[in-house]
């Protein structure tokens, strides 16, 4: 019985059109590791592939050229000698590929990027074996496809040489939304109500690798200490594991990861260079757009501030556990999460993780609000307090400014059972709103806006909030 895949709606779609087309399709699947884009391709066209190879991790370049000779013998049946660099190779498959006689070629090269061993000059000569022969071949369909983001971004997709614009489809595999992370463990038998799942997702993400190590026979709790905290959990080593396949030079990445762990608001880029004594220059600038174009950390733009303010903040729900948790855990507890109910560090940490979940789900809350449709600015803003002023100082961390001149501010609460708004929070959801209108000197119409874990006990000041969005509207698959 072939695999189900979950989700993945549009990306099946654009794969499968580029397999039908009639003309030389060179498409490029890339996310970070563990989100699923190998089972994707080889699901969607399992038994299809004329070639097909894989990049060995940290190996030499002799072992993929080993290799590659190994895949292009099975797959062609020819005993090809083994080649001494990359052009030869690709040579070779271009003669196997060449003698095939089919209306539609499939080819999917995997990890691409740990093909391109130092000195390699593996991109040279796949641009040279794509640009003089296979993007003639209108019956070619070339899938590429690698987790170093980075990579693929710089030697491919992006690339300024012989593969300039040369890509024809791009597709980025991003994790599963909440409703998908449900269907998922819904094939896997686990039945959780949502608030577990909520909490899954705030733990793991909705990274489709890590969802498939749960076990239904376990808890929630039980699977995150099996997971985690036991002795040679298999998680314990996955951030390190997860930052060396990815980035070359992992410290710097470590670093910056680390430090925005630590500010829930994020930090500018000055900022990141005063806290860590980074000199000026290209490489920090780079190692932030790879961690964004990874989703390990998001930047964003203050409302009312310039574009130099940007703000990157820490985004990854698993890197955001790990390093809150388990970083410097020591492996004291392997029941950790267990006995840690009602902690007051988990009880902080579940409004923080809970205010990301809803930042990882503006498509599920605009939806709610009636404005998927309307062109919107999703920001945060914050201003600090100046007592010589006399100024009180506030912090909103979704706020969406939208073309029908509407602003909804948006609170985010995390709790077991229905939250109760008193007269105090009211009053104070209240003159932070004041706060912002007189700050901004916006002329929009301002919509308070509540989002909840367990919903709102139903009183005179629930009544008075125009909006409320629950769990149930952030599980909608769009």
């Amino acid at each position: 019985m072939p695999a189900e895949i979950i989700g993945r709606n549009i990306e099946s779609k654009l794969l499968k059109q580029c397999y039908d087309s009639n003309k030389a399709e060179l498409v490029a699947v890339y996310g970070r590791r563990r989100v699923g884009k190998t089972f994707l391709v080889k699901t969607l066209f399992d038994g299809k592939f004329d070639f097909y190879i894989s990049g060995i991790y940290n190996g030499s370049r002799s072992e993929e050229l080993q290799h590659f000779n190994e895949m292009l013998s099975q797959y062609s049946g020819i005993p090809y000698p083994v080649s001494d660099n990359w052009t030869d190779a690709f040579k070779q498959l271009k003669h196997y590929l060449g003698s095939l006689k089919k209306d539609r070629i499939l080819v999917f090269i995997d990890e691409m990027p740990w093909l391109d061993t130092p000195r390699s000059k593996f991109v040279k000569a796949f641009d040279l074996f794509w640009n003089e022969w296979a993007s003639t071949c209108n019956n070619l369909c070339l899938i590429i496809c690698g987790s170093a983001t980075t990579w693929m971004n710089d030697n491919v997709i992006s690339q300024k040489g012989g593969l300039h614009n040369r890509v024809t489809c791009k597709i980025k595999l991003s994790q599963f939304c909440l409703g998908e992370t449900e269907k998922m463990l819904e094939s896997k038998k686990i039945k959780w109500n949502r608030m577990q799942i909520a909490e899954c997702w705030m733990i793991l993400g909705g990274t489709p690798y890590y969802l498939d190590r749960l076990q239904r026979d376990m808890s929630l709790a039980q699977n995150i200490d099996f997971l985690f905290f036991r002795e040679n959990a298999e998680f314990r080593s996955e951030y390190d594991t997860i930052l060396k396949s990815l980035f070359k030079q992992s410290g710097i990445y470590k670093r910056i990861i680390e430090l925005l762990a630590k500010k829930g608001k994020g930090l500018t880029r000055q900022e990141i260079v005063e806290s860590l004594k980074l000199p000026e220059g290209g490489s920090l600038t780079s190692a932030l757009e790879n961690l964004c174009n990874c989703d390990f950390i998001r930047s964003y733009t203050s409302f009312g501030k310039k574009e130099r303010q940007t703000m990157y903040q820490l985004s990854d729900m698993f890197t955001l556990f790990y390093i809150k948790f388990v970083k410097n855990s020591g492996g004291k507890d392997d029941m950790f999460w267990l006995h840690s109910i009602d902690s007051p560090s988990r009880r902080a940490w579940s409004g923080y993780a809970f205010e990301k979940l809803c930042l990882n789900h503006i498509p599920q809350i605009k939806e709610s609000l009636g404005i998927r449709g309307v062109l919107s600015n999703v920001c945060s803003w914050y201003q600090k307090g100046d007592p010589a002023k006399g100024s009180k100082g506030a912090q909103i961390d979704l706020l969406i400014e939208r073309r029908d001149q509407t602003i909804n501010l948006c609170e985010a609460k995390y709790s077991s059972g229905p939250y109760t708004i008193t007269k105090k929070y009211f009053e104070e959801m209240s003159e932070r709103k004041e706060i912002f209108r007189v700050s901004s000197k916006t002329k929009y119409a301002i919509l308070l806006t509540m989002i909840t874990a367990g919903g709102l006990v139903d009183n005179e000041y629930s009544s008075m909030i125009p909006n409320h969005i629950s769990l149930d509207d952030l599980f909608k698959i769009l």
